[in-house]
């Protein structure tokens, strides 16, 4: 399957992003691009995947700088220490350290209300912490947030996305916005889109997907910079099992390419198949974490999770639920 012939059509060009005629509603070019600014995804899908770790290509010496911490950094590729949070009287996350190896799929799981969205989202500059700090790659989030945030990819919880654009569109400005050049974001929007399966929806508005093919969108718009590191925050929630194959597929390849993956989820059976290691967050504190075979102590991992977090409630009462009103 290839993209529509007519895919550009629908995507800015260098010179006049986002002008159009209907009012500022929605972006659309003076001119369309050439023939070839989006070519065949098949042509060119192997190599996107071998060039994922890799880094912005405009601002050389930034790239450069920005490996030279890679390298330095180690094995660990986040390291976060007595990260700490609070909202009035309640304490969302209470201290918590953690690290994350390179190249590995991590896990981070908690019931409701655990502060998984609050770490993850200090852990990606998105959120201030009132104390702590995290650094990626052996940069500090907060003391150079703009070196840190280049390294990584982030699928925030409950992203309101701009869904009067194509997922083309939406896709082309998140690259641009990241400082990739126009023409690269191009080539990279048809593999993206045959990778998630989104060749045939890429040219809709984005309000018509359905939310599996939202959150696939956006995902795509995190991978385009080809960042370091991708954080995703319930990346495979309201997704249909054929579209959670699909995006574990691309992760997993992501991964064998030197990426590293941090993840949170409800489900057990799927951290535990994909992840590498897991951490279990409770009440804004960390309860374990190590490789999954180490946090499951020879069980499975819902038996742990349940162990720890005191397991489920009992239903009892509600009798009248046991006859019906007709």
């Amino acid at each position: 399957m290839t993209v529509p012939a007519d895919a550009d059509a629908v995507l800015p060009t260098e010179e006049a992003p986002g002008s159009g005629d209907d009012g500022g509603r929605s972006p659309a070019p003076d001119a369309p691009p050439t023939e070839d600014s989006l070519p065949a995804a098949e042509a060119r899908q192997g190599n996107w995947f071998t060039r994922l770790m890799g880094v912005v290509t405009r601002r050389p010496a930034t790239a450069a700088s920005t490996a030279a911490a890679a390298d330095s950094a180690g094995d660990d590729v986040i390291v976060v220490t007595g990260l700490r949070k609070s909202f009035g009287e309640t304490t969302a996350v209470d201290g918590i350290d953690l690290t994350v190896r390179r190249g590995t799929f991590a896990g981070i799981v908690g019931p409701n209300g655990a502060g998984k969205t609050t770490t993850l989202s200090m852990m990606t500059g998105l959120l201030r912490p009132d104390a702590g700090e995290v650094a990626v790659n052996g940069v500090a989030v907060w003391d150079d947030p703009e070196r840190a945030k280049r390294m990584l990819g982030v699928l925030p919880d409950r992203l309101r996305l701009f869904d009067r654009l194509t997922g083309a569109q939406l896709i082309y400005y998140a690259g641009v916005l990241r400082g990739v050049d126009a023409a690269t974001v191009r080539s990279r929007i048809p593999e993206l889109a045959q990778a998630f399966g989104i060749v045939e929806a890429i040219n809709r508005p984005v309000s018509d997907y359905s939310v599996g093919m939202a959150k696939k969108v956006a995902l795509a718009s995190a991978m385009i910079h080809s960042p370091r590191v991708l954080v995703l925050d319930e990346p495979f929630e309201s997704m249909d099992p054929v579209s959670t194959s699909t995006v574990v597929d691309v992760l997993k390849r992501y991964v064998e390419h030197g990426g590293t993956v941090v993840l949170s989820s409800h489900s057990m059976d799927l951290i535990a198949r994909v992840c590498d290691d897991v951490v279990i967050i409770v009440d804004g504190d960390v309860l374990a974490a190590g490789t999954v075979a180490e946090v499951s102590e020879g069980g499975s991992l819902e038996e742990r999770f349940l162990a720890l977090v005191g397991g489920a409630q009992t239903a009892e009462g509600m009798e009248w639920l046991h006859t019906f009103s007709d």
